[in-house]
């Protein structure tokens, strides 16, 4: 009897081992296949996100600087310069002073335009700050707030604090933290700065090629469950009612407005001289450029930060370029192509201003960089874009976005051809500038910098941000510009995709200021 019990004990055990180690392995089995699955998840993403555009609209990825027919429109355009300077050297000369002198001139005379309608305020949404907070929230839609950041750990904790500060349901709102699987030291100080809170998600970005901003902000914006989206940098202090005020606005927006750019401004407007300037370039695109541009209905290059989109529209033209370097001009433009409008947002985020020189160079650098690359992509097919747009439209974007490296560039080359006149007085400049060249040239010369000037002034009228010898000295800044604007056109040539990274933290304060309201 006890045999038989021990027996049975003995078959019992044995039954019981043999289905923990099929159930044990059963588990391991699920566990690797869904592993494998999050990893095929993840790298189908990671496709989507570098291809995304590719998959809608491959006309304008710009993964390629020239096409062939652009290329060769090139040589022929070279080729023929080369034969009138054998013809006559004097006389190509000046032909081509004179048209550079003209376009120069033509740029400048849109710009005044622009910001003479800019001056009226009209081209901006404006959603008071009570009834941005008294709208229900049942009635607000879901919201994404997408974040990248690369080997920024020292911004990360104000960061979090800052978006934290956001007026906005928590049910109804997600921020994504776009990092990259490698930045270990990014990542660890996220992880610390957002603790258990509900509503961030780190989310790590497999290592790709093309290491850029816009191919984070696709990895995010495919898995994203809001209606709306928006972007903010890392070191971004956006206005805590901003995300209700855009989410009203669409509310009363036509439905072809898919996107609100809100403006930006400066923390650190105090720290140096070149802050100083920079938060007067700032002001003055933001305040006058681009409102002017809506009241034009011209394409709208869009800022890197703190733009909202309808996701449903931003998904179906594409997302965002993974291959340009101003992906946020590339996209207003592409807005714009493809019949959809953008408004300009009463509701201000502060940035960074570049405090470091060589740092500012970099980043401008990529900005005309970009700007002339956009240009080109859309630029392919001329007589597509001129469908599109119409002729007025297709102007208007090459002489603002097209124009504004143009001008960047040329600017102190003109600088200097009026210094070098008033000082030696040059026979060559006699032979190449005749006298309607010359004049023109002169009214240029003039009104162009009177106007800028007066820009900066108006710009800087806040007496507390003593910003008014800056104004004065803004000469110099200009020929910072045309620095920038000599590496961008070298880099088109050399390295037309390459992300020159943007150090954030150089900013001497380190307390967490509350954006303005509005």
């Amino acid at each position: 009897m006890l045999s038989r019990l021990l027996a049975a004990l003995g078959m019992i055990a044995l039954t019981t081992g043999i289905v923990l180690r099929v159930q044990e392995r059963s588990k391991l089995r699920a566990a690797r296949l869904l592993s494998e699955d999050s990893e095929l998840f993840s790298s189908s993403r990671l496709q989507l996100s570098i291809n995304l555009l590719r998959r809608r609209h491959p006309e304008f990825v710009a993964d390629t600087t020239l096409t062939v027919r652009q290329t060769i429109a090139l040589v022929i355009g070279i080729g023929f310069v080369g034969l009138c300077l054998a013809v006559s050297v004097n006389l190509t000369v000046v032909v081509l002073v004179g048209l550079f002198i003209g376009l120069y001139l033509t740029a400048l005379l849109v710009r005044i335009q622009i910001f003479q309608l800019g001056l009226s305020k009209k081209g901006t949404v404006a959603i008071a700050d009570d009834k941005a907070r008294s709208f229900p929230a049942d009635l607000l839609p879901a919201y994404t707030v997408l974040v990248p950041a690369y080997r920024e750990p020292e911004v990360c904790s104000r960061l979090v604090e800052n978006l934290r500060a956001l007026d906005y349901p928590p049910d109804k709102l997600e921020i994504m933290l776009l990092l990259e699987a490698d930045d270990h030291e990014t990542i660890a100080a996220a992880v610390e700065a957002v603790g258990d809170s509900p509503i961030f998600s780190i989310v790590r970005i497999p290592p790709a090629e093309p290491r850029t901003k816009p191919k984070a902000l696709n990895y995010g914006l495919v898995q994203a469950r809001g209606e709306l989206v928006t972007v903010y940098d890392a070191e971004d202090r956006p206005d805590v009612l901003q995300l209700r005020k855009a989410a009203i606005a669409f509310f009363s927006a036509p439905d072809d407005v898919v996107c609100l750019q809100a403006k930006l401004d400066f923390f650190n407007p105090q720290q140096n001289l070149l802050t100083k300037w920079f938060t007067l370039d700032y002001r003055m695109w933001f305040g006058e450029l681009l409102p002017g541009l809506v009241q034009l209905q011209a394409p709208i290059p869009l800022g890197g930060t703190s733009n909202h989109f309808r996701k449903s529209v931003l998904m179906e033209i594409g997302g965002w370029d993974a291959f340009n370097v101003t992906e946020d001009a590339d996209l207003g433009l592409r807005i714009y192509r493809l019949g959809y409008r953008t408004g300009v947002l009463e509701s201000t985020t502060l940035e960074e201003a570049n405090s470091d020189f060589v740092n500012w160079i970099k980043q401008r650098s990529r900005w005309y960089k970009g700007y002339a690359q956009t240009l080109l992509v859309h630029l392919r097919d001329p007589e597509a874009f001129r469908r599109d747009v119409g002729i007025r439209g297709m102007l208007l974007a090459c002489l603002f976005v097209g124009g504004t490296p143009l001008l960047a560039a040329m600017n102190s080359f003109f600088w200097t051809c009026v210094i070098v006149w008033f000082v030696f007085h040059p026979h060559f400049f006699l032979a190449v500038l005749p006298t309607l060249t010359y004049f023109l040239g002169l009214i240029a010369w003039v009104i162009g910098n009177a106007v800028i000037m007066y820009g900066w002034l108006l710009s800087a009228q806040k007496a507390e941000d003593k910003l008014i010898v800056a104004s004065l000295l803004s000469p110099i800044y200009w020929i910072m510009m045309t620095t920038a604007a000599a590496k961008a056109f070298l880099q088109l040539l050399t390295a037309p995709s390459y992300w020159e990274k943007t150090q954030h933290g150089l900013d001497t304060l380190v307390e967490t200021v509350e954006a303005p309201a509005a």
